[in-house]
């Protein structure tokens, strides 16, 4: 069941990159239709989130899905909105990959 929550989490984290950047797309929620889909893709990832719950500990599930989240916006950001590719930002990411790898391993779950 652990390999399923794991799995379960990383559903959530790349769901929330999902709702991070629909935001970009409700401008500010004044638009219906992206702020609906967003709002759909934001529960879902919350769903999922507390579905790992069930089997990992809040502390580890909860920085692992701030974490894709946070990778995953990066991303998207770089590949559809121009965002920055420094070599020092890319850096940054690959600590914060390095982080959730360790949390996975490192994790009693």
């Amino acid at each position: 069941m652990k390999d399923i929550a794991w799995v379960t989490l990383l559903l959530a984290g790349i769901l929330e990159t999902g709702w991070a950047v629909g935001l970009k797309y409700t401008e500010g929620f004044t638009k219906v239709v992206p702020s609906v889909v967003t709002l759909a893709v934001m529960a879902a990832s919350i769903y999922f989130l507390s579905r790992s719950l069930s089997d990992l500990p809040l502390g580890t599930a909860y920085a692992v899905w701030t974490g894709i989240g946070a990778v995953g916006t990066v991303i998207a950001g770089i590949m559809f909105f121009g965002e920055s590719r420094s070599v020092l930002r890319l850096l940054c990411v690959l600590l914060i990959i390095a982080g959730i790898m360790g949390l996975k391993f490192c994790s009693d779950a």
